[in-house]
């Protein structure tokens, strides 16, 4: 300031002055945590808010809105609350993040109302949005205010059902996310939780011993991993704050900023490792893992796999093919046999909804010998969750290319997207099969009787015989180039051809038609 600037001027107003001492004082008391407060995020290794909407967005780009919201009110900086707008990679986006300093990053009214505010802006300018969450929930003190009111919590999820599949929405879960405020994450796209920190609940584990008596700790209740391993909840596990920060980044540059985009493109880049005919196991009682056709299918490192700890017989995630983003729909032999459960159910068609509605591919890497069976799933609603899975795969609009890599077998086919459902594309290696069931349960099903009676008249080396017969005979019956030439499979060719076949058919699908049905809206199994 030059010496001119800083003289007092006869034209001064005092209250002028005081305005702007006042509004100083309260912007300073909100640009860093409290000693005290600052000892306490150190003790817990997490970053106070504004550093981490520094780490999230581009250098100088973030405009805040609402930063005195409750400035007449000591100890309550931006009410809790920071909201705005900035880019990331050059690319907007809007943030609305707790500040745990400021009352464990309560909600009052006017926190509130800033969500709902940015929400609003976020639907009316179709930005992305990253939540960071790290709140204790709602001020009881508060609660006529901003609980239950037209413009009070439950606005902000109507608000977010009403941007979920127009934007990207991705959290970052840092601390506590309880009560009616763990449902902000669930609407997410993507919740990441950092171990040792996070937690959802709808209920704390106090809560939990005087209601329905159970003791239990808050870990066990709604902890990262719990919610990680166990409920399906959580997405990703990162460490610490900067690296869900990272994680929410990369996952970004795999979709567009709404439904109206494509996602980024970037430079190809071959496989560090490429697909062989020996990366898949001709006998397909032989275990492997799927991994190894998916990073030598997918450009180099571009594997973003999402619940890797969940259902983990489906793997599912983003790849890039050629520079594009596709997403990714495959059995894992070596998890329960790459057999569907109800949770495999749910994994896939959260992600096959997730991708139609951000222009992604799909690519099905079917080894599946379809969904479990016994009393125990069925009493779980497998009928119901299966269908699930069958209504996303049916009702998905972008390309998609079923690749039958080994066995496809009963709904697990229909479930990886086969034939039936009108795919771009059914591609099998010359490891297939696809039938309703495997030869041994097929045999068994068929000829029961007669293998006893033959066991029992002729003996074990007449039953076993008869049956490598009757197996001999199925096997012809569905010989992969018999289903070719019935036109089941549009090709059949070798691992080391799939990549560049697929992106040859990704390039022509992009112009494929994207209409599904005439209707209101599908009743989906749920």
């Amino acid at each position: 300031m030059s010496a001119a600037a800083a003289a007092p001027s006869s034209q001064a107003d005092p209250r002028v002055a005081d305005v702007r001492a006042r509004l100083a004082a309260a912007h300073a008391a909100s640009a860093t945590a409290p000693e005290k407060a600052k000892a306490k995020l150190d003790a817990q290794g997490k970053i106070y808010v504004r550093d981490r909407i520094a780490l999230l967005f581009d250098e100088g780009s973030f405009v805040e809105d609402g930063r005195y919201a409750n400035a007449l009110q000591p100890g309550l900086p931006a009410d809790g609350v920071v909201t705005g707008r900035g880019t990331v990679d050059g690319r907007a986006a809007v943030v609305i993040a707790n500040d745990p300093t400021v009352k464990a990053g309560s909600w009052g009214s006017r926190t509130v109302e800033k969500i709902v505010r940015a929400t609003e802006m976020a639907l009316r300018e179709e930005l992305p949005i990253f939540w960071f969450v790290d709140s204790a929930g709602a001020r009881i003190t508060d609660q006529v205010e901003m609980f239950p009111g037209r413009r009070g919590a439950g606005r902000i999820f109507h608000n977010q059902v009403a941007l979920s599949g127009k934007v990207p929405q991705i959290c970052c879960l840092f601390g506590p996310s309880a009560a009616g405020g763990a449902y902000i994450p669930s609407f997410c796209d993507l919740i990441i939780m950092v171990e040792g920190n996070a937690s959802m609940y709808l209920g704390s584990p106090r809560m939990a011993e005087m209601v329905v008596g159970e003791k239990v700790s808050l870990e066990e209740m709604g902890g990262a991993r719990m919610h990680c391993t166990v409920s399906g909840v959580g997405d990703l596990l990162a460490h610490d704050d900067a690296e869900a920060i990272e994680l929410a980044r990369l996952y970004f540059s795999y979709v567009p900023g709404s439904w109206r985009d494509h996602p980024p493109t970037y430079a190809a880049e071959p496989p560090a490792t490429p697909l062989t005919r020996e990366t898949v196991p001709e006998r397909e009682s032989v275990p492997f893992d799927i991994h190894d056709v998916i990073e030598g299918l997918v450009d180099d490192d571009s594997f973003f796999e999402l619940k890797p700890l969940w259902a983990a017989e489906l793997v599912i995630g983003f790849g890039r093919l050629g520079g594009q983003t596709v997403g990714i729909v495959a059995n894992n032999s070596m998890v329960k046999g790459g057999v569907l459960f109800t949770d495999s159910a749910d994994k896939a068609a959260r992600f096959i909804w997730l991708c139609d509605a951000f222009n992604i591919p799909l690519i099905y890497l079917a080894d599946v010998p379809g969904f479990m069976i016994g009393s125990e799933v069925e009493r779980g609603g497998i009928i119901r969750h299966g269908a699930k899975m069958v209504s996303a795969v049916s009702s998905a609009t972008v390309p998609q290319f079923c690749v039958i890599v080994r066995k496809a077998y009963g709904a697990g086919l229909y479930a990886m997207g086969g034939p039936g459902f009108g795919p771009d594309a059914t591609i099998a290696l010359p490891t297939a099969r696809i039938a309703v069931m495997g030869p041994e349960a097929a045999v068994n099903a068929v000829y029961a009787n007669k293998i006893a009676e033959i066991e029992r008249q002729q003996g074990p080396e007449a039953r076993d015989r008869f049956v490598a017969d009757r197996r001999r005979e199925y096997e012809e019956d569905v010989d992969i180039e018999r289903l070719a030439a019935d036109l089941v499979l549009d090709s059949v060719i070798e691992a080391d051809e799939l990549r560049s076949d697929l992106l040859r058919r990704l390039a022509y699908a992009s112009r494929r038609d994207r209409h599904f049905s005439e209707r209101r809206r599908a009743v989906p199994p749920v």
